[in-house]
């Protein structure tokens, strides 16, 4: 396991476009997983320790999110080779299992994972109506374990701000994860 930090957050970058295969069977575009305030674009996994430690957490505020008119979608780009707790069928029973509000995506040849930058999981991309980048920071202080209660809600809070005024804040910690395991 080899501890990732995400880099700052490159505001105004344009969100790429893509089609996955989700875990229902059905491809996505960015279109389909955009809401009238933005989209969360999240790199996620189904081994990674640090995705476990807050993968609760994640689907709560997920669905907070999602009020906001936020949408949200999850996209695996990890080889399952060495590590087949990240295959298709994985995928699909975690998704399942954890109850996604979500579209949960492969990204099999890694492609979009390289177009947006994507170095570990969990990895956040947040996007204004505009599909322009204003966060680019963690979920909250959790790291391998989950973080302490009445920790600050860094995404949530990050994420209103993008849907009320189209920005984000000024400072952003990054985000800490596993290295997205390329081919």
């Amino acid at each position: 396991m080899a501890l990732t930090k995400t880099p700052v957050c490159d505001f105004g970058k344009p969100a790429p476009d893509f089609r996955l295969l989700g875990v229902d069977g059905k491809h996505y575009s960015l279109a389909d997983c955009t809401l009238k305030n933005g989209v969360l674009v999240m790199f996620i996994c189904n081994h990674c320790p640090y995705v476990k430690a807050i993968l609760p957490r994640l689907l709560e505020d997920a669905k907070n999110l999602q009020n906001e008119q936020i949408g949200c979608v999850a996209i695996l780009s990890n080889d399952p080779t060495d590590y087949p707790e990240d295959s298709y069928k994985n995928m699909q029973l975690i998704a399942k299992e954890m109850d996604f509000s979500f579209p949960y995506l492969l990204d099999e040849t890694q492609e979009v994972a390289k177009a947006y930058g994507a170095v570990c999981t969990p990895d956040f991309f947040g996007y204004n109506s505009n599909l322009k980048l204003q966060y680019r920071g963690r979920l909250d202080e959790s790291g391998i374990k989950p973080a302490p209660l009445g920790a600050k809600r860094e995404l949530v809070e990050a994420m209103k701000l993008v849907a009320t005024t189209g920005k984000g804040p000024k400072e952003q910690v990054a985000s800490q994860g596993c290295s997205i395991k390329w081919k």
